[in-house]
């Protein structure tokens, strides 16, 4: 141990520390200044950034055998508070830099850095600084954190100030459509938000630190588990096995379409008989310190036979392949899409037909900056509590609660604030894990995955291998479609088969094709398990549809972006899925972003040269917003004496739930002359607020904002008196009359059938994405210069959030093209090694134009916004290397040895 003496945040504080312990660990445990995060812990997001003396360091590998003693170090916590906003925290909420929030305290320490030492930086000085310094976000796509910091350097010389920077409500008190920061900016821009290992180092004394002994192969039987030398380790209060499970010891997948093969309780708490892929968890280490309970992990025996493991598709489906699940075969479901008539015909008579094989969108891996985090307890009623970064709170109760063995009245589901999910939480990944521990062990529990856990235990994106025919006419009119895909969802069966309907939904979505034949099929592999991601399903169908659009344009000799237009829905034309749109908005977006394109098709030209190709691509991208089906919600709104409170569970992967409930709350209580800070939220508990059903397919604006809207309609007509003028919260009581009212709504849909025809969506977003891309013939190397994007989804609710969601979906869409991968089990477990895009590697040019068609089924005319950006800007991209330099790529990512081996090729 050493004795240090430090100055933190202006403060003189003498300290006792392992000097092999990290300063990071040091500000969060010792000092208790939990606004310095922890996210890789290997210093690549920059996360944990802090100044020591007037340097920006990462401070999670930094040794405090590295502080010197005296040393000035200031956190996030020094920089302002809420009371007291430094320049930097003021702009990144006015900019909506603040999206999930993880890594903000990070950023803002970092700009801080930055003005201290140049106080008039160029875009470019900004994005060098933040690339240098490794700071890593993966919700806002950069842009807006320059923007908040050329801001602040304005105020920071004198050029503006605090009062002209921030946001200022309209004389009308409208906020709907409007840039109002979220109501959780100001925590998250001061570090006072509190995520879930701010609240594991808050946690009471005697709470149980756990960790998982997991599995390092991907496939094999379990022999035996022998934890006896474990349990006699220090401080380990007990280890947990399947046999202590008191429920099922199951997930259940909540198997609804009655065609699948399985039942849906196939994956394991904690595994029994098998292993099914690297990562499974196998035994719980319950200890008093975290250190103690890592110590024991490798002092449990696991002995196993090792099975043949299928780390692909067509491994898993090849005809000597064992069933993974025994008695369920590996190919689980099968959805067929039959719209119009037979298309055998249409390809024999079609002037022009064009095929692709094996198109492939990969393992893209979530990438959150936050780790999974989770705690579990009992509450004062008895209910097991579990806290944790779950987006379908209910949702997530029904699946583990037999597992676990619990009745769901006895089960309470928190979320705290999420450091981002992008979906893998749609799926429960360390839910049933910490109840289990709770259960067995009866005192509170806290379960913080390292980074390594993060990317190899929880879920990714399914693979898609797709085959693709398309015909058409000599005008270059679309007659027919044939597709086959084939989906790897990994050992667990939650949610593959709707994946899989997925395809037979966006597989050509956007173009009037009367005549549709394919089939589907879910397979089971030993690579990691299928979970939702940011488009679910769309990129994998569109990549094929869009990438086969431009090979058609080629074949015909005509421009790709005119053949879409021509092709894109109409009125008469109907979806895949064989109803008509709601609305007919893609002319219109083409007609929008066509001078672009045209002016990007004339700089190309310009700028390239024999060693650096630039190139233009386009695409189309749709996605429907909601469940299939008749999908619903529930929301309150309650008249108080202060204000009104709106409950609902509107579930927060970091993309502003907040601010849906409240921008669309307000707007229908806006006859009543409410301020939106009168305004209270009561979000994400099941025992404080109602179920509004999983934030996923951008269903929650619609369906949820429905909920909202009706509750607030009921609370308005009610204080409403004859004379038109309302009543106050006295004479609500006085009159008796109710000041709680319950909203609900359902969505007016039908799901898909075994044909995959249906009207499965209430409301929809339209794009049509632009890529600018330059490739380095030498290299390989593609870089995108801009992206732009023409959007309709809908009237916007909050401009600042919707900005962003679109900005951070372009980017991770780049990302998908390019560098980000999950397939190699000893290479891509770090942020770096999954290809995460820094902020060079996404062009500061991001570019939006919205198209604002009103919904009538949209509260006040919404519709969805966050799958939208990633549905294809990906193919765009692709396109776009072919544009440039004649290469096409239809296996993803487009690595820099990809395209020049294409290049060779050639």
């Amino acid at each position: 141990m050493q004795k240090k003496t430090v100055n933190v945040n202006g403060i003189q504080k003498t300290i006792v520390v392992n000097p092999d312990a990290t300063l990071a660990d040091v500000l969060r445990k010792q000092l208790l200044l939990t606004g310095t995060k922890i996210g890789c812990n290997k210093g690549q997001c920059g996360a944990c950034s802090v100044l020591m003396d007037g340097k920006v360091i990462r401070s999670c590998v930094t040794k405090m055998s590295r502080v010197p003693d005296g040393a000035n170090i200031t956190t996030i916590e020094g920089i302002g508070t809420p009371q007291n906003l430094h320049a930097v925290q003021l702009a990144w909420a006015v900019h909506g830099g603040a999206q999930c929030g993880f890594c903000s305290p990070g950023f803002i320490v970092s700009a801080k850095g930055l003005l201290d030492t140049n106080n008039n930086p160029s875009r470019d000085d900004v994005r060098d600084w933040f690339q240098k310094h490794r700071n890593a976000c993966r919700c806002t796509g950069y842009k807006p954190l320059v923007d908040a910091v050329m801001d602040a350097a304005r105020v920071v010389r004198g050029e503006m100030t605090m009062e002209e920077l921030a946001y200022k409500l309209p004389a009308d008190n409208k906020i709907w459509g409007g840039n109002i920061p979220r109501p959780s900016a100001i925590a998250k821009v001061t570090g006072t938000c509190d995520y879930g290992a701010d609240l594991g180092l808050k946690m009471p004394e005697g709470t149980l630190h756990l960790k998982l002994v997991q599995a390092e192969v991907s496939h094999a039987n379990i022999k035996s588990i022998d934890t006896s030398e474990a349990e006699k380790m220090p401080g380990v209060y007990k280890v947990i096995t399947h046999k202590d499970v008191k429920g099922k010891n199951r997930i259940t997948g909540l198997i609804t379409f009655p065609s699948n093969k399985g039942d849906g309780w196939d994956r394991p708490i904690l595994c029994d008989e098998k292993v099914f892929q690297f990562g499974d968890a196998i035994a719980i280490v319950c200890a008093d310190t975290e250190e103690n309970a890592q110590a024991a992990v490798s002092k449990v025996k696991v002995e196993l036979e090792l099975l043949p493991a299928y780390m692909s598709a067509p491994a898993a489906m090849a005809e000597d392949a064992i069933e993974i699940h025994p008695g369920t075969p590996n190919i689980y479901f099968e959805q067929k899409i039959v719209k119009g008539e037979d298309t055998e015909k249409f390809m024999e008579e079609a002037a022009y037909v064009v095929e692709g094989k094996d198109l492939y969108v990969g393992r893209q891996p979530h990438l959150p900056i936050e780790p999974d985090v989770g705690l579990a307890y009992f509450d004062e009623e008895g209910r097991l509590t579990i806290h944790s970064k779950s987006i379908g709170l209910a949702l997530h109760a029904a699946m583990i609660a037999p597992g676990v063995g619990i009745e769901l009245e006895k089960l309470r589901m928190v979320q705290n604030p999420a450091g981002g999910t992008f979906g893998y939480k749609f799926s429960p990944t360390i839910e049933a894990l910490l109840g289990v521990a709770a259960m067995v062990t009866g005192k509170p529990v806290y379960l913080n995955f390292d980074y390594f856990q993060q990317i190899t235990y929880t879920g990714k994106r399914s693979p898609f291998f797709v085959d693709i025919k398309l015909a058409a006419d000599k005008d270059g009119k679309l007659t027919a479609m044939e597709s086959e895909w084939a989906v790897d969802h990994g050992p667990y069966s939650e949610f593959g088969d709707l994946l899989t309907v997925r395809g037979a939904q966006f597989i050509g979505a956007g173009y009037g094709i009367a005549n549709i034949r394919g089939i589907g099929r879910t397979v089971a592999t030993n690579h990691a398990w299928g979970s939702a991601f940011r488009g679910y399903g769309s990129p994998q169908s569109f990549f094929a549809s869009e990438t086969m659009m431009d090979v058609l344009a080629e074949k015909m000799g005509v421009d790709p972006l005119e053949l879409r237009y021509k092709n894109v829905y109409r009125p008469g034309d109907t979806t895949p899925s064989g109803c008509p749109p709601e609305v007919y908005t893609l002319p219109e977006l083409i007609d929008m972003i066509r001078p672009k394109y045209q002016a990007a098709l004339e700089n190309a030209k310009k700028l390239s040269t024999d060693e650096k190709k630039h190139g233009v691509g386009v695409s189309i991208g749709i996605y429907g917003c909601g469940l299939d089906g008749p999908d619903g919600a529930e929301a309150w709104a309650e008249l108080t004496e202060n204000g009104v409170i709106l409950s609902t569970c509107w579930h927060d992967h970091g993309q502003g739930a907040d601010m849906g409930v409240m921008a669309t709350g307000h707007e229908a209580l806006r006859p009543i002359g409410i301020k939106p800070e009168a305004i209270k939220l009561v979000l994400n508990d099941t025992a404080l607020a109602p179920d509004g059903g999983p934030a996923g397919g951008s269903r929650s604006q619609v369906v949820v904002g429905n909920a909202v809207k009706a509750g607030c309609d009921l609370l308005v007509a009610a204080m409403k008196k004859a004379d038109g003028t309302y009543r106050t919260y006295a004479e609500m009581v006085a009159e008796g009359i109710p000041v709680k009212y319950v909203g609900k709504w359902a969505a007016p849909c039908t799901a898909c059938d075994e044909n995959g025809q249906g009207n499965p969506f209430p409301t929809y977003m339209y794009g049509v994405f632009l890529a600018e891309v330059e490739v380095d013939t030498k290299t390989g190397k593609t870089m995108v210069t801009k992206m732009t994007l023409a959007a309709d989804i809908g009237k916007i609710a909050n401009k600042l959030v919707t900005d962003g969601q679109i900005y951070g979906g372009l980017a991770q869409g780049i990302g998908l093209a390019l560098t980000e991968d999950f397939e190699d089990l000893k290479k891509h477990t770090t942020m770096i090694g999954c290809g995460l895009p820094f902020i060079k590697d996404i062009p500061d040019a991001l570019e939006i134009m919205y198209l604002e068609t009103p919904r009538d089924l949209g509260p006040h005319g919404a519709s969805g916004v966050g799958e939208l950006p990633l549905t294809s800007p990906h193919a765009a991209v692709i396109n776009a290397i072919y544009n440039a330099c004649g290469v096409r790529i239809t296996h993803l990512p487009a690595l820099p040895e990809k395209v020049l081996a294409g290049l060779n090729a050639k």
